[in-house]
């Protein structure tokens, strides 16, 4: 489904580091299990307090293997300052980029350094800055303003690639804009005026992109989608195969086969299981 750099599927297949430190200095965890994603990072200092060694434990998919191993290898040696400054294009950088809908892979392993490197100088029970916007994901507008500014995110799709905020329920996606615009300085931005798709041409064109696009994607991990009905803007389906059964089919829907969607046939269309 994804396009992987020989680098991150060296670190996928190879992880370094992978493991827990007992008697460890510094400890974070970032994620949960319920969200699909959960990661844990130890490491230990040397007398020079130089980090001599760190370790990662993770749930999660080949991108979050990836980019924990490579930030465990990035870090070693580095005095706690330096660590600290490692941001999450950094981490894609080093694995020689990731794929835009994985970014928050990268992102998860520089939010697990620093709350490790927290732990250490006695931080860990700062509390959680901000407010949360996002509910199904626990995102604040905090993370979502810090992603926006450094990243140079521009749409909410981008919001969800790289923080997970929007990606569930759908119901924060104003409040997300509302940051983005506020970020950027309430720019304008480009208004899309296509001419307005009749009921038959938008149902042709949802076939056709899942068609073409989105089922041979999940073909390859032996998953599939069948279209059952077109009710305005939702679009209903049933998920097949693998994917009827996987925990993350709703991420899958929502992160990867409605964004196809948006972005090639209406970007008011909302993918529904039924």
């Amino acid at each position: 489904m994804w396009d992987y750099t020989e680098k991150v599927k060296d670190h996928f297949l190879n992880p370094r580091n992978v493991g827990f430190i007992d008697d460890f200095d510094g400890i974070g965890e970032v994620g949960s299990l319920a969200c699909g994603d959960a990661l844990k990072l130890t490491f230990k200092l040397d007398e020079n307090k130089r980090i001599a060694d760190a370790k990662f434990q993770t749930f999660g998919c080949a991108s979050a293997i990836a980019s924990s191993s490579a930030l465990t290898e990035m870090v070693k040696g580095m005095p706690l300052d330096e660590a600290a400054k490692v941001t999450n294009e950094d981490i894609a950088d080093y694995l020689g980029g990731l794929p835009k809908e994985k970014m928050h892979c990268s992102v998860m392993g520089r939010d697990a350094m620093e709350k490790a490197i927290a732990y250490y100088r006695g931080d860990a029970e700062k509390k959680i800055e901000g407010d949360i916007v996002c509910e199904c994901f626990g995102v604040t507008d905090v993370q979502i303003e810090r992603a926006v500014k450094e990243n140079g995110l521009t749409t909410i799709e981008d919001v969800t690639d790289y923080v997970k905020a929007g990606g569930g329920c759908g119901n924060c996606h104003d409040k997300i804009q509302f940051i983005i615009d506020t970020v950027l300085g309430n720019a304008p931005r480009a208004a899309k005026k296509p001419e307005a798709l009749t009921n038959i041409q938008k149902i042709k064109m949802i076939d056709a992109t899942l068609e073409r696009e989105i089922k041979p994607a999940l073909n390859q991990d032996g998953g599939d989608i069948e279209l059952v009905d077109v009710d305005g803007n939702r679009v209903l389906v049933k998920l097949r195969g693998t994917c009827a059964s996987c925990a993350k089919s709703q991420i899958t829907l929502k992160h990867y086969v409605e964004t196809k969607l948006k972005d090639l046939v209406s970007h008011d269309l909302v993918v529904e299981e039924v």
